[in-house]
């Protein structure tokens, strides 16, 4: 990089980066600091009468500071806060030589330069808790300005707000706006707790494969890649259905995994190329014991991550206490599109989606035009948690036929917030049936529908081995941590969200 390309502020850094190096002092030193506080430890647990926080070290970003003469304040930010730090000349430089004083820390550390305290706690005189410094070291220089949020009057200045800026440079974004890193304190919450949950239930967490010869489990488009040793194509995985139900077939009674899914699709607030699902597969139950086990799991995360069962979702008060509203697909279209498709075959459904109109395409098969009359009638209007249950076959190629329809399947969608949150089934284990399925998707693949599904012979013959009854769900990991954070976009819950080539 050219010093020319830079700016004035970002020259000035450089020029103190090298004045530091010339005293002697490295600005990037490769020595361990032993941190021993953090400002929440501090901020909870100091104690003037116990005299505890005698011998601090802590380390952090250094946020602001106020040059008071012989005197002056910072403010130290580490991973849990911010603290006060009183920095005064002659305690970090007990002899003659106030060079760290006078240079170093006045003129050659700025906003954003990270640095380690080592000192006690108290209270000024004003009854703000701080530290009081007796040693001062560099250990890492900032070359760039950080945009300083600052607030006066009740209003913001200089926000770093901007979504593009934000989501691109997310390491910025998590130093200058700390609710952004709580929302990410709250996404390992949850994961966290759905692992226990599943483990005291006596699942096992396992790994299936990302490259894949077969792109199984879903409909969607896959990403396509080569490997050059074999030489052949294979897919990034758009679901881990098949393995995980192979492992069930292989003897485990529960199983799995929190896995990156890919599909080479749309992009938009909810919907990211790379995105986290949760799938999980229980031997010997079915969809109706799994609508209870996802109720009390979420129940259970809503009062772990923030205390309550109800959560602000976009303006809408949404209370994950169960049990929730159960609604066969058939029904929610006639009660919110007034049509009753029940019985309908293809043509009619192609002809009852032009007279709602409702966008459809040559290569949609009876699945995906009740799918789109339910996209576009029913969903927004499933606000509170909802299961929309009992789908037509042809909506589910991977699902075991309902016991008293078997025009129908045993399965469930979870919305909340108009978004499906969760898809779970009674699991198709008849080998016989599943194979005319997959015919079933191949004839639409045919037909050009190019997100229909692969014919697995492999999965066939793991089915042929025999599977127990089983039950099995895939939640997004991304949309349930949008919903138990309040957030409306899923960029807000990535770290590092996809996007558009940097100009």
């Amino acid at each position: 990089m050219d010093i020319q390309d830079l700016n004035e502020q970002e020259q000035n850094r450089r020029a103190s980066l090298n004045a530091l190096r010339e005293l002697g002092i490295d600005p990037y030193p490769a020595a361990e600091y032993k941190v021993n506080a953090t400002s929440a430890q501090i901020k909870a647990e100091f104690d003037p009468e116990k005299g505890n926080f005698a011998d601090v070290a802590i380390a952090g970003r250094m946020m602001s500071r106020r040059i008071m003469g012989a005197a002056s304040f910072i403010e130290l930010q580490d991973e849990q806060g911010r603290i006060q730090v009183y920095v005064k000349r002659d305690e970090i430089c007990p002899g003659e030589d106030k060079t760290m004083y006078n240079t170093v820390f006045k003129k050659l550390l700025d906003i954003g330069d990270v640095i380690g305290i080592r000192g006690f706690a108290f209270y000024t005189q004003t009854g703000q808790l701080s530290i009081h410094a007796k040693e001062l070291t560099v250990l890492s220089k900032s070359l760039r300005v950080l945009p300083i949020v600052k607030e006066q009057d009740g209003k913001v200045f200089d926000a770093f707000a901007d979504p593009e800026l934000r989501y691109r440079q997310r390491y910025v974004d998590l130093i200058v706006n700390p609710q952004v890193r709580e929302v990410f304190i709250k996404r390992a919450k949850i994961v966290a707790t759905m692992r226990e949950y599943f483990n005291e239930a006596g699942c096992l967490e396992v790994e299936t494969p990302i490259l894949q010869s077969i792109p199984g489990g879903a409909t969607a488009r896959p990403f396509i890649t080569h490997h050059n040793a074999l030489d052949i194509d294979l897919y990034m995985r758009i679901a881990n259905e098949l393995y995980l139900k192979r492992l069930i077939v292989g003897g485990y009674n529960g199983v799995y995994e929190f896995a990156k899914d890919f599909r080479n699709e749309g992009m938009d607030k909810t919907h990211n190329p790379e995105f986290t699902c949760m799938e999980i597969y229980v031997a010997y139950k079915d969809y109706i014991w799994m609508m209870a086990f996802v109720e009390k799991m979420l129940e259970k995360i809503a009062l772990n991550v923030n205390g309550t069962t109800k959560v602000e979702i976009a303006g809408n008060e949404i209370n994950f206490k169960g049990p929730y509203r159960r609604l066969p697909i058939l029904d929610a279209i006639k009660e919110y599109a007034g049509v009753d498709v029940k019985g309908m075959d293809e043509a009619q459904l192609r002809s009852t989606c032009q007279k709602l109109n409702v966008e459809i395409t040559p290569s949609m098969g009876k699945g995906k035009l009740i799918d789109a009359i339910f996209g576009e009638y029913c969903e927004k209007n499933l606000i509170q948690p909802t299961y929309i249950i009992d789908y037509p076959v042809e909506m589910s190629p991977l699902t075991k036929r309902h016991r008293n329809d078997p025009t129908l399947t045993e399965r469930f969608e979870l919305f909340v917030c108009g978004k499906e949150l969760a898809n779970a089934y009674s699991e198709l284990n008849d080998p016989i049936d599943q194979f005319e399925r997959f015919q079933e998707q191949a004839r639409l693949k045919s037909k050009g529908d190019d997100e229909a599904m692969f014919i697995d012979m492999d999965f066939v013959r793991a089915l042929e081995y025999g599977m127990p009854p089983t039950s099995g769900l895939g939640m997004g990991i991304d949309r349930l941590t949008m919903f138990m954070t309040g957030q409306t976009t899923i960029q807000d819950v990535l770290f590092f969200p996809q996007m558009r080539p940097e100009k």
